[in-house]
């Protein structure tokens, strides 16, 4: 089977060729540590540990490289105002990121870049670009002149004859209006009181779309694979890589470019700025586990569908974590028995199945489809069966390779590990539900007092009693 991914620049499903054989390059653009991610740009970033997942299996090397933004305007304005470095304005956010990547599961990058660790590689890159002749100095700056690459635009699909008659005019914010292509900042001078680099070109700090073509190529070379990010990335930032990196070197600088859809609430767009975002520590304090949560940012749609935020498919989301679990613990349970050849041929067509639609540009919602219709019909077959052990193998095939992917089993087990209350405090809770039931609301206070002095946080809600660890 051959893996193909959708390739934003060509707008057509790509075969995945490393260009070096057998090794996967892959870069995705991280967070810039400004506050804590949100659930949207997680499910960016758990699209993205899907694909490294489904490539480690099918390539013998994968090299991943996430970089974090660590300087820009929103970081050095807050620094300002909290009277902090960079290091210190950032080092909250980037624990922060970091506690929710584990959280959630999700491998960890090879490489975590900081942009302000490859000041000079960026320094050297603008270099470059002022001997192609691509570049010119203003005021505030060194910008890249945008009517010097003809091919910008093909990215995003904006017609380039509206970039051009936009191109007059220079953009010096890091984040600017998404229909707004003009000449943009390579390189932003100032003053020698404020937050600055000394460098060959003068004092100044980097634009935002220099510093992943630099950390980039850095760590991949002017070439590499594949390149990924949020539908949000692909204007300006990407198309701006493509043009400043493509520019200096004369190469194609990606293969392949994925872009995940956003996530949305109330059908709108999950944003700071809107306020209508959760983060991960949210969901968790409301009661959610983290299994459930990367279940549904994973499988809720495609990838490159917007999936709505919301608290039933949370719920199914849930349930169905509870069932993979639960068929991966009968597995486990199976004694020795024999024949049972039926089993094993439909664990090995469910586990093709899973297969071909993650190669189908990784149509996780189509994969966990064919999963479940398995787990339904094993279940059926194993309760008038014990298989042999050759079997029971496939079996275990069947649900490795699925989670390998999915990747909630081992945030399930350790959910369980930490639930464990010791028999007086599950006495205690059953009680009160029991208390409840009978409308015997006094008691039921007194109880949730008594679990309190214990250390556990009683909440009733809709779906029944949940408990925390105070």
């Amino acid at each position: 089977m051959t893996l193909r991914l959708h390739d934003t620049l060509s707008r057509r499903l790509q075969t995945v060729e490393p260009l070096e054989p057998g090794h996967v390059r892959l870069y995705t653009c991280g967070p810039t540590v400004w506050n804590r991610a949100h659930i949207g740009n997680f499910r960016t970033f758990l699209f993205e540990d899907v694909l490294r997942r489904w490539l480690e299996r099918r390539f013998p090397r994968v090299t991943h490289v996430m970089n974090l933004t660590d300087v820009d305007d929103r970081l050095i304005r807050n620094a300002g105002e909290h009277g902090h470095d960079l290091a210190e304005e950032t080092a909250p956010w980037i624990d922060g990121f970091f506690r929710d990547v584990d959280t959630l599961g999700i491998r960890r990058a090879h490489h975590y870049p900081r942009a302000t660790a490859y000041i000079e590689e960026m320094v050297a890159l603008i270099e470059r670009l002022d001997a192609k002749g691509v570049t010119y100095l203003g005021e505030g700056g060194i910008y890249f002149r945008i009517a010097g690459f003809p091919r910008y635009g093909a990215l995003s699909g904006i017609p380039a004859a509206g970039l051009v008659a936009g191109a007059s005019g220079r953009v010096d914010a890091d984040d600017y209006a998404k229909e707004d292509a003009r000449d943009f900042a390579l390189w932003k001078a100032v003053d020698p009181h404020a937050i600055g680099w000394d460098t060959r070109i003068g004092r100044g700090r980097p634009g935002w779309h220099i510093e992943c073509s630099a950390m980039s190529m850095a760590l991949l070379g002017e070439s590499f694979d594949i390149h990924c990010g949020g539908v949000d990335n692909i204007f300006p930032h990407h198309e701006n890589e493509i043009a400043q990196s493509e520019a200096a070197t004369g190469v194609p600088f990606v293969r392949i470019w994925c872009h995940a859809e956003h996530l949305t609430m109330n059908r709108e767009k999950m944003a700071k700025r809107l306020g209508n975002f959760r983060t991960i520590p949210d969901l968790l304090e409301a009661g959610y586990r983290a299994s459930a949560i990367r279940y549904l940012l994973i499988t809720g749609a495609h990838y490159r569908r917007t999936l709505d935020w919301n608290e039933e498919p949370l719920r199914a989301a849930d349930e169905a974590v509870d069932r993979l679990r639960e068929f991966r613990d009968r597995v486990r349970a199976l004694g020795d028995g024999s024949g049972g050849e039926e089993i094993g041929a439909r664990a090995d067509a469910a586990a093709e199945a899973f297969a071909r639609a993650m190669d189908d540009d990784l149509n996780v919602p189509e994969a966990v489809g064919h999963l479940f219709a398995a787990i339904r019909d094993l279940n059926r077959l194993l309760d008038t069966t014990t298989p042999s052990a050759a079997a029971r193998a496939r079996l275990t095939n069947l649900v490795e390779q699925a989670d390998d992917v999915l990747g909630v089993l081992p945030l399930v087990d350790r959910e369980r590990a930490g639930s464990e209350l010791g028999a007086e405090v599950e006495a205690l809770l059953a009680r009160r539900v029991a208390a409840r039931e009978e409308r015997d609301f006094a008691g039921s206070d007194r109880i949730r007092v008594e679990l309190l002095e214990r250390g556990i946080i009683v909440e009733d809600t809709p779906q029944g009693q949940r408990w925390k660890r105070a």
